[in-house]
């Protein structure tokens, strides 16, 4: 991570970055368990986590704000699903269609971040020019 004012929107994108690639591996391993007896499917909260430290200082601009994060505590929360009650006798709660869904919208917010990560850098690399 960088410490300068210019790499503020990058260290968040890149930490938004890093959960949603969790939350591809959760999603996968949930795919990957969707016939083990007692399976309760697991999930990542960043984007709540984000909403949070955002909206800790209520009456600044978003610049101050993005600046302001301590990035050190954003960090998605991972969590096992246990409220997604089981409708099978065999307790499992993973619902292999949802999951598929749930696994191509990680997809498509992964990689609007790495094209905004890219969009970052070569704004800077314009500017450094």
């Amino acid at each position: 991570m960088y410490s300068s004012n210019a790499f503020d929107y990058i260290n968040v994108l890149d930490k938004a970055a890093d959960a949603s690639w969790k939350r591809h591996e959760l999603i996968s391993n949930n795919i990957a368990n969707q016939s083990t007896p007692g399976y309760k499917r697991q999930d990542i909260d960043f984007e709540g986590q984000l909403q949070r430290a955002l909206r800790n200082s209520r009456y600044t601009s978003v610049d101050e704000k993005v600046s302001n994060l301590n990035l050190s505590r954003l960090e998605g929360k991972q969590y096992t699903d246990y409220g997604n009650y089981s409708y099978r006798l065999d307790e499992n709660n993973v619902d292999p269609e949802m999951e598929q869904v749930y696994l191509a919208s990680n997809q498509l917010k992964y990689e609007g971040l790495m094209n905004s990560l890219t969009t970052e850098f070569t704004n800077l690399k314009s500017v450094m020019k």
